[in-house]
C-alpha cells in the first residue's frame, strides 16, 4: 500500500513539475510575443512621424481641451510613444485601453499630457513595464505624441496600491503616471513623474 502511494506521488509530482514547467515557458512565450507586436508597431509609428512637419506653436498650447491626434498602426490606432531610457524601453502607446490591446502595447488608461493628468497602463512582461519597480527618482521618462510633440518627465514618486485604487491612479499632482500590476498580481506598480 505504501509503495503504491508512493508511486501516485511521485507521479503527482512528476505532472506538477511539466505543468509549472509549460506555464513557465508560455510566459516567457507571451513576454517576447509582446516585444515583437510592440517593435514592428514602433517601426510603423516611427516611419510615420518622419513625415511630420512641425509648426511654430504647437495645437496642444492654444487648446488643451482638444483631442489627442492618432496615428493608424498595423491595425491599432496611436497616440505616441513612451520611452523609458534607463530600461531601453520605447514604445507606442495606442488610444484607448482595454486588456487585449495592453498583451501589444501600452495603453492610454486615462488623461492626456496636454491637460498634464495622463496615466498610461501597459502589461507587466519584461519588454513592457515589468522592471517599472526599479525606476528610481529623477530617472527620464519621454512621451512623443502623433503629432510629434515631444513631452519629458522625471520619476518623482513609485507607490504600490491595491487593484482597485483606480481613482488614486487617476487623481494627483503628476502631469504623467505609469502603472504595471505586480508579478503576483496583487498590487499594482504605479509610478509617478513631474
Amino acid at each position: 500500500m505504501k509503495q503504491r502511494l508512493g508511486k501516485g506521488l511521485s507521479c503527482l509530482g512528476i505532472v506538477l513539475i511539466i505543468v509549472a514547467l509549460s506555464l513557465c515557458a508560455y510566459n516567457v512565450y507571451d513576454s517576447f510575443r509582446a516585444s515583437w507586436s510592440s517593435k514592428k508597431i514602433l517601426d510603423a509609428y516611427v516611419a510615420k512621424q518622419s513625415s511630420i512637419t512641425q509648426g511654430e506653436v504647437p495645437d496642444y498650447i492654444l487648446n488643451p481641451d482638444m483631442d489627442m491626434p492618432e496615428v493608424e498602426l498595423e491595425g491599432l490606432t496611436c497616440v505616441g510613444m513612451i520611452e523609458i531610457p534607463v530600461l531601453d524601453i520605447k514604445l507606442p502607446v495606442t488610444s484607448t485601453f482595454t486588456y487585449e490591446l495592453m498583451k501589444v502595447a501600452p495603453c492610454r488608461y486615462y488623461g492626456t499630457p496636454y491637460k498634464k493628468n495622463m496615466v498610461i497602463a501597459a502589461h507587466n512582461s519584461w519588454y513592457h513595464f515589468g522592471r517599472l519597480n526599479t525606476l528610481k527618482a529623477k530617472n527620464k521618462v519621454i512621451f512623443t505624441d502623433a503629432a510629434g510633440n515631444r513631452f519629458v518627465y522625471r520619476v518623482d514618486a513609485i507607490e504600490a496600491l491595491r487593484p482597485n485604487s483606480v481613482k488614486d491612479v487617476t487623481s494627483g499632482k503628476w502631469p504623467l503616471t505609469l502603472f504595471t500590476c505586480t508579478l503576483d498580481a496583487q498590487n499594482r506598480v504605479v509610478v509617478r513623474c513631474k
